[in-house]
């Protein structure tokens, strides 16, 4: 069913003009013609000549445009490849996005839409198997005293769905608004950073999950959960359509007991309606993302997918 995997795609990044703050908040910094060469236009600096490329400060790296924090000091390192790389980001603050190639995959502030860099996948240089390759002059620089000064931002929360092939479940789940991003990748199992390979074996014991970001104000868990159940079918048990084995299971791994509560509720709803429901409802152990070649596949190949069509059941 896999046998051509094409790179990951979204929607073209939402266009942003110079000095206008999209949130209707303080207006944006006035940039620099070199600023805006990058920030606006989506260019990149010259590699190994940035302010931040060997800064090992501690503290919060901002948006140069709005002030957003994006990524802390700890998540920083260095891949030897000209640019500040960082192997995670604040929750909600940073955008993915399709370049207009369809080659790679674009990082913007989720805030103003101003243009970072990058992110690439797989490589292998963390833990978290992820780098953000971004523009030194996309960015500012808080000292770690000057942070704990700061007001708190609005938290971001995180579900995890398993509802048989992840392609299918991301295909849904980018699409609904007040979700900041999505990711899909491996959970359940006893494997550490397991390969597709290896969790294609049934050996691992992992699911194939979609990590979600979202924005609370925006969106609730229940209305995640609700679209989780409306686009798989819950009561097949370790397959979904053609896909069969546990890795193919139905899933929710919960971070919170409201997570839990509300899922269950969900489940009993669905079973009171006629729905048999094998859902495991499981405490979230740790995830591990999934190859780059996986991400938005349905997003870059088009089309739609084969086993998850939604059918509203609430």
């Amino acid at each position: 069913m896999r046998t051509f995997i094409l790179l990951i795609s979204f929607l073209l990044s939402t266009m942003i003009s110079n000095g206008q703050n999209n949130s209707g908040d303080s207006p944006n910094k006035k940039l620099s013609p070199e600023e805006e060469r990058v920030i606006i236009h989506k260019d990149t600096e010259r590699p190994f000549t940035g302010k931040y490329y060997q800064f090992t400060d501690d503290g919060i790296y901002t948006c140069k445009q709005c002030g957003t924090e994006l990524y802390r000091s700890s998540d920083k390192f260095d891949a030897h490849c000209g640019w500040p790389s960082f192997d995670d980001e604040i929750a909600g603050a940073v955008k993915q996005t399709t370049d207009a190639d369809g080659r790679r995959i674009e990082i913007t502030c989720a805030k103003c839409g101003g243009h970072l860099g990058h992110v690439f996948v797989g490589e292998g240089f963390t833990d978290k198997n992820t780098r953000h390759c971004v523009n030194s002059i996309s960015l500012d620089f808080k000292p770690l005293i000057q942070v704990q000064n700061l007001p708190k931002q609005s938290k971001m929360e995180t579900a995890y769905f398993a509802s048989g092939c992840f392609w299918g479940t991301q295909y849904h789940f980018e699409k609904k608004s007040g979700v900041i991003s999505t990711e899909v990748g491996y959970m359940g199992g006893h494997v550490e950073n397991p390969s597709y390979e290896q969790v294609c074996t049934g050996k691992t014991g992992h699911a194939e999950t979609l990590k979600v970001v979202f924005d609370p104000q925006k969106t609730s868990f229940e209305d995640l959960a609700k679209l989780y159940f409306e686009t798989h079918d819950p009561g097949e048990l370790n397959r979904q359509g053609p896909d069969v084995g546990t890795q193919y299971r139905s899933a929710v791994f919960y971070t919170t007991e409201a997570q839990k509560e509300t899922t269950e509720k969900l489940i009993k709803t669905l079973r009171e309606k006629g729905h048999n429901v094998v859902t495991e409802v499981v405490k979230a152990p740790e995830f591990f993302g999934a190859e780059g070649y996986h991400q938005h596949y349905y997003s870059k190949k088009g089309g739609s997918p084969y086993c998850h069509i939604y059918r509203k059941k609430f």
